[in-house]
């Protein structure tokens, strides 16, 4: 089994619990512009306790997952880690943020055809923007060049006011503006 194979499992049982979710981070970039490898996967969700629960006691033998550490990412509304132990694949989950921008990012999920499956990603603005802010937050180069691939390729299509008003919001204007620039 491939890792993205790992992936569709974990977004299969997603499915089966009744929990909304949406691919960001790399894998997201990857789907809307120059694809890099990466070693994981990022995954905002919208779960109760007792789906995200039933999500990791279902998950089965192949894959690491701890009740507990679910409990205590819930309660404190923090990240939860999942590994495939065949690949050491790791799917980090992100319960989805109340802030507005979350709540908004999350309302503008589409399908993508992943691995021959209709999957919910991140919009291209959406993850342009996060990798903005993670770039702000840890100057990361990496973060920056992402969101710039996906610039790059979804050039024409992309509502630059939407871009505008949230990399205001999220104190990454200057970024974006750097990101435009390299457009030209």
């Amino acid at each position: 089994m491939i890792p993205e194979e790992a992936l569709q499992v974990v977004l299969s049982h997603f499915d089966e619990c009744g929990i909304q979710y949406m691919i960001t981070g790399s894998f997201a970039s990857n789907v809307h512009g120059v694809p890099r490898v990466t070693q994981d996967a990022d995954v905002v969700i919208e779960a109760d306790l007792d789906r995200l629960l039933r999500f990791v006691n279902g998950l089965g033998e192949d894959f690491y997952a701890d009740s507990d550490a679910a409990k205590e990412a819930f309660a404190g509304n923090r990240m939860l880690n999942i590994v495939h132990m065949p690949t050491g694949f790791k799917v980090d989950l992100v319960l989805r943020k109340e802030r507005p921008f979350s709540k908004e990012e999350f309302q503008r999920r589409q399908q993508v055809e992943f691995l021959g499956r209709r999957r919910w990603f991140t919009s291209a603005e959406d993850i342009i923007l996060a990798k903005l802010e993670w770039s702000k937050m840890g100057q990361s180069e990496r973060q920056f060049r992402d969101a710039v691939s996906v610039a790059k390729v979804q050039r024409d299509a992309l509502d630059r006011d939407y871009l505008k008003k949230w990399a205001e919001e999220l104190g990454a204007a200057n970024l974006l503006e750097e990101l435009f620039s390299s457009l030209d």
